[in-house]
């Protein structure tokens, strides 16, 4: 048995050491990492996987630290995922924002760990999912990530989640209507966290009229999901609208005080209706068959560069293309195609192939 399959063996008997060992290869893309992702697709599909996020200083880490310590009391296990912006000096993630988790520490059945962004959108998208699908298969049940702000970088990552919550700190003003393009779009749940702060009321307001003045989703349409308004603090129930078809959600928001841990039960209630709902209204179903898509695409487009890395090395290097280019002999339009004849040709092939076979 390889050295592989026992890591394999032991992440999935249950063995943290083998989790951790497992999410750095995958975040290194250490040689085998893919072989080892493969084989725990098999084991996924059972995890909650909830998404964090706001902008800094909104309390995101108080906050996750609570949602686990809450979860554990309930018995439930955790694993949390939490982006942090890469360290200047070794590209690692930077760990100051873990101290503030300070609540579960020693128990094992919250597992913490930290990826660097590295400003790299793609493949963090990529590491964050494929880390994901390692809690999952150990059999984590609420798989929280938390991202460091708002940003792109954010509304990728969250994509791989199936509730997102967006943290708004009290007295936003300007910035929730700046944020209204971008991140808020993605929110199932708003959190008004610090709501013990002067501006709570206010900023609740101003999601509120937002959220109405959105429709049938913020900013238009296109979020996470499918949403529609009908009452910011009414429960989702599985009712149907008059053509018989299952209403969309409500976005909710809810007012917390994460360091007192004060409306941590009501968040978890939200998340709770939103997984009903998800699971009821077959959006669940979607929004996998859609994230399985897209990580294919992302796969192909990274399989397909490294490939082309290949032939523009064999081509004497990109830098002697460009020269070329610059002394009139050619221009990029050319090159690419033929660079990528040769895979056309083969694609060609193989679906011939194919169809005689």
């Amino acid at each position: 048995m390889s050295s592989d399959e026992d890591l394999l063996e032991a992440l999935l008997a249950g063995e943290h050491r083998a989790l951790a060992r497992v999410i750095s290869k995958i975040e290194n893309r250490s040689p085998g990492y893919r072989d080892l992702v493969s084989e725990l697709y098999a084991h996924t599909g059972e995890a909650d996987v909830i998404g964090i996020t706001g902008s800094p200083g909104a309390g995101k880490s108080t906050l996750v630290d609570k949602l686990a310590e809450t979860y554990r009391d309930r018995g439930e296990t955790v694993g949390v995922i939490a982006i942090d912006p890469s360290s200047p000096f070794t590209g690692g993630a930077v760990l100051g924002d873990r101290i503030r988790m300070a609540s579960t520490v020693g128990d094992m059945d919250v597992f913490v760990r930290s990826m660097s962004a590295r400003g790299t959108l793609g493949g963090l998208s990529t590491a964050t999912a494929d880390a994901v699908k390692a809690m999952d298969a150990f059999g984590k049940e609420k798989i929280i990530i938390e991202t460091v702000g708002a940003g792109q970088n954010e509304i990728d990552i969250v994509r791989t989640a199936d509730t997102v919550a967006v943290l708004v700190p009290p007295g936003s003003g300007d910035d929730i209507q700046t944020l209204k393009a971008g991140i808020l779009e993605i929110a199932d749940v708003f959190v008004v966290n610090k709501a013990d702060r002067p501006g709570s009321d206010r900023t609740v307001q101003e999601l509120r009229d937002m959220i109405q003045l959105g429709g049938g989703g913020i900013g238009g349409g296109g979020g996470h999901h499918s949403q529609e308004v009908i009452d910011a603090h009414d429960d989702w129930d599985g009712e149907t609208d008059d053509e018989g078809e299952t209403a969309g959600w409500t976005t909710p928001i809810v007012e917390t005080v994460a360091t007192k841990a004060e409306g941590v039960d009501d968040l978890i209630s939200e998340f709770a209706n939103h997984r009903t709902y998800l699971v009821d209204s077959g959006e669940h179903a979607e929004q996998v068959r859609g994230r399985y898509a897209e990580e294919i695409r992302t796969l192909l487009r990274e399989d397909v560069h490294a490939l082309l890395e290949d032939r523009l090395a064999d081509r004497g290097g990109i830098d002697d293309l460009a020269e070329s280019v610059r002394r009139g002999e050619t221009d990029p339009y050319s090159i690419a195609g033929e660079l990528l004849d040769p895979v056309e040709d083969c694609l060609d092939e193989l679906e011939t192939n194919g169809e005689n076979g």
